[in-house]
């Protein structure tokens, strides 16, 4: 086997259960609880900001414009599987377009995670399918290899490997290691439901208490004036 023209064809698994506990809480959340600093690029985002993803990363690393690997994903991969392609950033070419994200789709895949362009966007906007991207082009791509499929990836300022839970929603994704994210669901959860009161208190009785904000001014030397 060498590196650069490798397929692995099977990874261990996070259990459903493991997945499911990061539904419904947004990225900020989760990220917040990361040392926010576990989000991929802002240069990535969702073609249909209201098609949620969650999901186990199925990890391809292609050369920039290059989708041959990535379509052998499509049929290699599991249902509730995300397709995470990293293409170095390459904005010269269009890795899918309509037809290989409905594939997807009709295969039971979570979704398609892309540091590179994606074309038919317009389709894409509509598809109650998640696909992230860095940007669109009408460019085709070329199919002609090499590439590493489920070997940890370089994604768009992080590394995501094979099995981590890939969470996104319309401010955009992080990837979570298994062995860490029981305790980080729980966190993020409880870091939710304390926003949401927040919420609640500056909805209906037009509060927000921050004492930390005049404690933090105190610590800093700043000082009021008239």
């Amino acid at each position: 086997m060498s590196a650069g023209c490798r397929i692995r064809k099977s990874f261990e698994r996070p259990s459903k259960e493991l997945v499911e506990a990061f539904r419904g809480i947004p990225v900020a959340n989760i990220d917040d609880n990361c040392g926010r600093i576990a989000a991929v690029d802002a240069s990535i985002y969702p073609l249909n900001p209201k098609a949620r993803l969650l999901g186990t990363a199925f990890t391809v690393n292609a050369p920039a414009g290059d989708n041959l690997l990535f379509h052998k994903a499509l049929d290699m991969a599991q249902p509730g599987d995300v397709i995470v392609l990293a293409n170095k950033g390459s904005m010269s070419r269009a890795l899918c377009g309509e037809i290989m994200s409905s594939y997807a789709q009709s295969r039971g895949l979570a979704g398609i995670i892309i540091d590179g362009c994606v074309r038919d966007s317009d389709t894409l906007s509509e598809m109650d399918f998640p696909v992230y991207a860095k940007g669109v082009t009408p460019n085709g791509p070329y199919k002609n290899g090499p590439g590493e499929m489920n070997f940890p990836v370089s994604f768009a300022g992080i590394i995501i490997n094979p099995g981590d839970i890939i969470v996104g929603d319309s401010d955009g994704l992080i990837a979570v290691k298994p062995e860490h994210a029981k305790e980080l669901a729980e966190l993020a959860k409880a870091y939710h439901a304390a926003e949401e009161k927040q919420m609640k208190g500056i909805l209906n009785r037009g509060e927000w208490p921050r004492s930390w904000v005049d404690s933090k001014l105190e610590e800093v030397g700043f000082e009021f004036v008239d």
